[in-house]
């Protein structure tokens, strides 16, 4: 098991900047996957960024690269978002996820969330 606890989150004015964190009960080993995910009110949860512990990040799209960066500290077994120049549809909640395969397949544990509210 795995525990994941995400913090971070808050209300931010547009054009601000947060990051997000998440640490793991216990080491997943580098291997796996972190990533993070968000979910819009009323719509489904997305895929958002990941990274294995040797790997570098992949991000969902292109248009991610911009703005978000996700950095993992093996040693603290912690994953962060950066989030710069937020947007009031950045507003979801935020989940953080490892799995030992590609994230995008198949997620064996989540975090409870953290919300990002942002207001223009």
């Amino acid at each position: 098991q795995v525990q994941l606890e995400e913090s971070g989150g808050g209300l931010v004015q547009a054009g601000g900047s947060l990051t997000l964190s998440c640490v793991a009960s216990r080491r997943t080993g580098d291997m796996y996957f972190m990533g993070w995910f968000r979910q819009v009110t009323g719509k489904e949860r997305e895929f958002l960024a990941s990274r294995s512990g040797i790997g570098t990040p992949y991000y969902a799209a292109d248009s991610l690269k911009g703005r978000f960066t996700i950095t993992r500290d093996s040693a603290k077994n912690t994953l962060y978002l950066q989030i710069n120049n937020l947007k009031p549809e950045d507003t979801a909640v935020y989940y953080c996820a490892t799995s030992p395969v590609d994230l995008r397949s198949r997620v064996a544990y989540w975090g409870q969330g953290t919300q990002v509210t942002v207001s223009s």
